[in-house]
């Protein structure tokens, strides 16, 4: 729903920052790496993630975007959600971590707290074929046909789909599918 917010930076800590945008204050976890990058700023631009649960409404804040989409990679790991995706943003770099799974070093991601053998590998195993050398270094590929799957996800779980029973069918489907097309695809299958 949101893609960023800008505006003042009202409060920081280092585990939330307080942005005041139009004299509303939206208040969003970051990571130590962001806090870092924007502790001397009084301007800021954060993008955002959005996470919804029964009992809260929380927006994840990150410094580039570049750090929010490993975050959102991070998000789609079974036994992955957004406390232990921020904590191993906060403990290394996008870089590093991106590096450890391109050439899957799963004792690097291993010695992040809070991150079994077990999961380290499932991050290393799901995750090598979505990050990419381009040439300067590793980045995180994050192609928009896995937008398209997402959106297609969040519809199905919308009209009443189990996620897992509809994240199974979209992977079974072409990349190249518009939302439309997957969520008609899915339809049929399901």
């Amino acid at each position: 729903m949101y893609e960023y917010i800008s505006g003042t930076l009202a409060t920081l800590t280092p585990a939330t920052a307080v942005v005041d945008n139009g004299g509303i204050g939206y208040i969003l976890q970051i990571t130590l790496n962001t806090y870092t990058a924007i502790q001397q700023e009084k301007q800021v631009k954060l993008w955002v993630h959005q996470v919804i649960r029964e009992d809260a409404h929380l927006l994840y804040g990150f410094h580039t975007m570049r750090e929010r989409e490993m975050f959102r990679l991070l998000l789609a790991v079974n036994g992955v959600g957004a406390a232990t995706a921020r904590i191993m943003l906060s403990s290394i770099t996008v870089d590093q971590l991106t590096a450890a799974i391109a050439s899957q070093d799963a004792k690097t991601v291993q010695r992040i707290k809070g991150i079994g053998p077990k999961t380290a590998q499932r991050i290393v195993l799901e995750l090598h074929d979505k990050v990419a050398s381009d040439g300067e270094g590793i980045a995180v590929a994050m192609p928009a046909t896995n937008r398209n799957k997402e959106e297609a996800l969040g519809a199905l779980v919308m009209l009443g789909f189990p996620k897992a029973a509809a994240e199974k069918v979209l992977q079974s489907l072409d990349r190249e599918l518009s939302v439309e097309e997957l969520v008609k695809q899915s339809l049929k299958r399901l």
